[in-house]
């Protein structure tokens, strides 16, 4: 079975089938119910017809079989009534049958125990019947004599009966499920209309009418509405990064080009401005990189452990820095996690701490809490410390404005930190160097 391909056929076939199903199966059960009903009520009238019989018969002084000319069961003497009657004197071999039976040749039960009843349906001459039979010993004046009377139904009046109780149960139950399908129909229409105006809102913000989802919905759709928008933001935001990283690096490289260009008409300087200018673009071009590809906030990102990610970067930088012999303390919860992306996390503390163990003398200590709905890491050295920090976080309009010694990496971390809807704080260390402050408040 090929299902539709749109969530309202899928329920409406769904919920169709189930429907069929259940009214089917309930039908079923009730029409057997009531099958049921009637084939007991009917055997029951025959046990009384039985009981008639057995209130009109008599033994004569031979123990002759006795019954009166007619019984208050009209049907009995009534030929062809449909409601026949036998007696059978097993001793004196004697047959009665009622008049109902005239020229018709019932297949009364004869083959009952003493003290039994006997009810089932019988075939004969292709009709059907309901057959009930007794046999009792059956003593008057002194005289016993075994008796076994069956009577007979013809079975066309209850299958009448039940017929047109089922008709009537199959109309109703087919005109209720047809109002049902028409309900679950409009019921689906209208449950699935907020589906249908976010994708008109969607094709809207494809064809550029909107900028992001707007309406108000259900609480089940507000997540995805909510996550879409996300979405729709951060890539909004890492076109733009992408488009000033390219602005920034197409004027960021003039000034390195120019000297370049002008050393070229000075050969004695021409080796020191080359490799002065390379170093210079390469930093440029490390540094616009890097800017384009932040992830920057995420709620789609998985919790990250804060502790490994210092750990390992610790252990990497004792390798590096190892002829000074960096003494690193931390302080970090085992458990303390934030929704950053892996890469992200690795480049802004691996740029602060490489910064740190670059100008620290011998200790570092870094720590790591998360404070409300912000994570806050801070990184201390006992190193010289920062001059300008306003110039070092300054963002590149010009790559000749960087403060010597720091590199690229402070400006880089800078533009993680804004990207996480965060702050980069440097200040000055109780150890005598410099603090570095990291707060990521989107997490």
């Amino acid at each position: 079975m090929r299902w539709p391909d749109s969530i309202r056929g899928r329920l409406m076939v769904g919920a169709t089938v189930v429907l069929i199903a259940f009214v089917a199966s309930a039908g079923w059960a009730v029409q057997r119910a009531h099958e049921q009903s009637v084939r007991t009520a009917r055997f029951a009238q025959l046990q009384g017809t039985v009981y008639l019989l057995l209130a009109g018969a008599e033994l004569d002084e031979h123990g002759a079989l006795v019954l009166p000319p007619s019984f208050p069961e009209p049907r009995l003497s009534l030929p062809g009534s449909g409601l026949y009657a036998n007696i059978v004197n097993v001793v004196r071999r004697e047959d009665w049958q009622s008049p109902s039976g005239v020229g018709i040749q019932p297949p009364f039960l004869r083959d009952v125990a003493i003290g039994q009843w006997r009810s089932e349906i019988v075939t004969s001459g292709g009709r059907d019947y309901l057959a009930i039979g007794y046999s009792v010993n059956w003593t008057e004046r002194a005289q016993t004599a075994p008796l076994v009377l069956s009577v007979l139904e013809d079975k066309a009046e209850f299958d009448r009966e039940v017929g047109a109780f089922q008709r009537t149960l199959w109309t109703w139950l087919g005109g209720a499920a047809a109002l049902l399908l028409v309900s679950q129909t409009l019921l689906l229409g209208w449950g699935l209309a907020p589906l249908r105006r976010v994708a008109h809102e969607i094709r809207g913000i494809e064809q550029g009418d909107q900028t992001e989802i707007e309406g108000r919905y259900p609480a089940e759709i507000t997540a995805l509405t909510s996550n879409i928008n996300t979405l729709i933001n951060q890539e909004r935001m890492r076109q733009t990064r992408y488009k000033e990283a390219l602005s920034f690096l197409a004027h960021s490289l003039k000034t390195p080009l120019a000297v370049l260009r002008t050393a070229l008409g000075e050969p004695t300087r021409l080796p020191g401005v080359v490799s002065e200018q390379v170093t210079r673009m390469d930093d440029i071009v490390q540094h616009q990189l890097a800017r384009a590809a932040a992830s920057g906030a995420s709620r789609f990102v998985p919790w990250l452990p804060v502790a490994p990610v210092l750990s390992r970067i610790r252990d990497s930088l004792t390798k590096v820095y190892a002829d000074k012999g960096l003494e690193f303390s931390f302080d970090i919860p085992s458990d303390l996690a934030w929704r950053v992306d892996e890469g992200d996390a690795f480049e802004m503390f691996g740029n602060v701490l490489d910064n740190a163990a670059k100008w620290a003398r011998k200790t570092i200590a870094v720590s790591a809490r998360r404070d409300g709905k912000s994570l806050h890491v801070r990184v201390d050295d006992d190193g010289p410390g920062f001059d300008d920090t306003r110039s070092i976080l300054q963002l590149h309009v010009r790559g000749d404005e960087k403060v010597l010694g720091h590199g690229v990496g402070l400006a880089v971390v800078n533009d993680l930190v804004s990207s996480h809807d965060g702050e980069l704080v440097l200040t000055r260390s109780e150890l005598g160097g410099a603090r570095v402050d990291i707060f990521l408040r989107t997490g």
